[in-house]
């Protein structure tokens, strides 16, 4: 193992690994275990140590909640509320001043970890002589429980917290503080979009990349937390309490809550509570408050494949009992049936030339666009206005796995992204071929000319105008990378004044 030069940060000396023409730095510590009374407490700032720290090899991730996901991936350990820690991928530790990359994971802010091995930055820090920097934070119940006034978004502070050390210290890994983007998928997407909207985040970063962001929820809600209590026999409130039990019971707590109904899946998740976050984000975009950010965000073709394409009830779905479930699904929604006939009309007819319009596909599309594509659409039209540098893509590269029946569906995008086909199972899942690599690497182009410049161009697509609204410009990202204008707009123009 060739070991790198000795690097002394703020708080204290580590010593990372030489891989790959990188130098690799895993499991550096930003924060202090949350844990005792830290439970539950906003982070705080990683103490000094004396000796030279081991950083070759990862951290714990954060504990995890279970979704069905894990059936597939499989369980990300090891996990440990002792999380905050931190990766770096970088060419040289020197001082070139190189584009930071700061990735947030998704999982619903209950799972995943910057530890998973589908996040490797090697090839992006390589390909793009970057920095690339991978974060844990805390996740669900311990990340995300809200007492008014007492804790609320202590996962988003820990995301902020590691990005104060990236300020302090990314100069020492050959990275530029004044030029970070932070990008991130699902959860993450949510919370990149999210963070600029936080007092504390101001001028912690210069652009912003949110892949396939699920629709920020306004709602600030009280009843999770108060049930999550429920379950474990604690009084309504009693921090103390809580701070007492293991984080195993509070984590199966959790998932039996998430249990009883699916929409409690982002129950635990970043809340606006006139604090931290004071305003719902789209809010803020759409005032105007980051004009001085760059933006770039998009969604998959086929989002919900991913959750819907193996589930019984929608893959059996007839034109009679379909018309039924996709107004039943609307009306859950709060849409009357007369709207939800209107949308679904609309929907069979804008995609009748292109696309099937068999009822579970359009069940798909609307939950799609629902979920994703339109509050995507909402927080373009907002940048736009004030940033030049927006840019909106849509990814439609259709899975191989399951004889494609899960389509060009969520999460479908990362292994491009980083280039991590050799990961187990992600060949299967996205595909390993002269293709997929031919297209991850102008991804990875186009992603880090974004986090050089502000702006996506290079040599290896067509032009990618940016986004305003008479034209919605997007770069379709598949087996041709294409440019289309009001690309789907019949159904965007459907969900008007609804969402």
């Amino acid at each position: 193992m060739n070991k790198t030069s000795i690097i002394e940060t703020k708080t204290g000396k580590i010593q990372g690994i030489k891989e790959s023409g990188l130098e690799i730095f895993k499991g550096i510590p930003y924060g202090e275990p949350p844990l005792g009374d830290l439970r539950f407490s906003p982070p705080v700032a990683k103490k000094n140590w004396d000796d030279v720290l081991d950083t070759t090899k990862y951290g714990s991730c954060a504990f995890q909640g279970y979704t069905q996901l894990e059936d597939i991936t499989g369980k990300l350990k090891p996990e440990s509320e002792a999380c905050l820690t931190l990766n770096i991928w970088t060419p040289a530790a020197d001082n070139n001043k190189r584009p930071v990359m700061f990735w947030i994971h998704g999982g619903a802010f209950i799972m995943g970890g910057g530890i998973d091995p589908m996040y490797n930055g090697s090839t992006l820090a390589q390909r793009g002589d970057i920095v690339v920097v991978t974060i844990n934070y805390r996740l669900g119940t311990l990340g995300y429980l809200y007492i008014p006034g007492v804790t609320a978004n202590v996962g988003q502070l820990d995301q902020i917290l590691a990005l104060e050390w990236v300020q302090e210290n990314i100069e020492l890994f050959g990275g530029d503080p004044s030029n970070v983007t932070i990008f991130g998928e699902s959860a993450g997407g949510y919370a990149v979009v999210s963070l600029p909207a936080m007092p504390a985040a101001k001028g912690l970063f210069r652009r912003v990349i949110a892949q396939s962001a699920p629709a920020i929820d306004p709602k600030v809600t009280k009843k999770p937390t108060k049930r999550l209590m429920r379950i474990l026999g604690i009084q309504k409130g009693d921090l103390n309490a809580l701070r007492e039990i293991s984080p195993e019971k509070i984590i199966e707590a959790q998932n039996k809550l998430i249990a009883e109904d699916p929409t409690n899946l982002l129950a635990f998740r970043p809340l606006i509570d006139g604090d931290t976050l004071p305003i719902h984000p789209l809010k803020a975009f759409q005032n105007g408050n980051f004009g001085n950010i760059e933006f770039m965000i998009g969604t998959n073709l086929e989002e919900a494949k991913l959750f819907t394409a193996l589930d019984p009830e929608i893959s059996k779905m007839g034109d009679i009992d379909g018309e039924k479930l996709l107004i039943g699904y609307l009306g859950r929604l709060g849409i009357d049936m007369n709207k939800s006939k209107v949308i679904i009309d609309t929907y069979r007819k804008a995609r009748e030339e292109k696309f099937s319009t068999e009822p579970k596909e359009i069940m798909n599309a609307l939950i799609t666009d629902y979920i994703f594509r339109i509050s995507t659409i909402q927080l373009l039209e907002a940048q736009s206005t004030h940033q030049v540098n927006t840019y909106n893509y849509l990814f439609t590269w259709s899975s191989p796995a399951f004889d494609g029946k899960l389509g060009a569906c969520h999460a479908l995008e990362i292994p491009f992204v980083f280039n991590t086909f050799d990961v187990p199972g992600m060949a299967d899942f996205a595909g390993k071929n002269p293709e997929t690599e031919a297209i991850s690497n102008k991804i990875m182009d186009a992603w880090i000319a974004f986090a050089r410049t502000g702006n996506p161009n290079h040599d290896g697509i067509p032009k990618w105008p940016s986004y305003d609204i008479e034209k919605r410009s997007t770069m379709l990202i598949g087996k041709e990378f294409k440019v289309v204008e009001n690309f789907l707009d019949k159904e965007r123009a459907a969900w008007d004044d609804i969402i």
